[in-house]
């Protein structure tokens, strides 16, 4: 089985009142470079580049989909999406279709400046 397919089964599986919303975040994560790939790993849907990872769901929150963004301190957004403190990485929460949406081109940018700074 495929990490596509192990993502898929994840996702079908999945019972989250968000799902719907996991499902669009990944199809704008994933499809945003084709240099990306995903599996499961913690547990959860993770996008990486080179075995380096560059952002993990976080299927625990409810209220909103996470999106954990490993390294995410060294990406640029003047947009405000990319949340928090830590040394290294950021976090992203959206609670609906509508942010998603509103947010889909932000999340392009991130991923693709993150492949940029990680493509060795």
């Amino acid at each position: 089985m495929s990490n596509t397919d192990k993502v898929n089964e994840y996702l079908d599986k999945l019972d989250h009142p968000l799902k719907e919303e996991m499902k669009a975040v990944r199809d704008i994560l994933i499809n945003a470079n084709e240099k990306l790939a995903e599996h499961i790993k913690w547990g959860a849907p993770s996008f990486y580049l080179n075995k380096e990872d560059m952002a993990t769901f976080n299927p625990q929150a409810k209220k909103y989909v996470h999106i954990v963004f490993h390294k995410g301190a060294l990406l640029h957004d003047d947009s405000g999406l990319l949340q928090g403190d830590h040394a290294d990485r950021r976090m992203v929460k959206l609670h609906n279709m509508e942010e998603i949406e509103a947010n889909k081109e932000v999340l392009e940018k991130v991923v693709n400046e993150w492949v940029v700074l990680n493509d060795k």
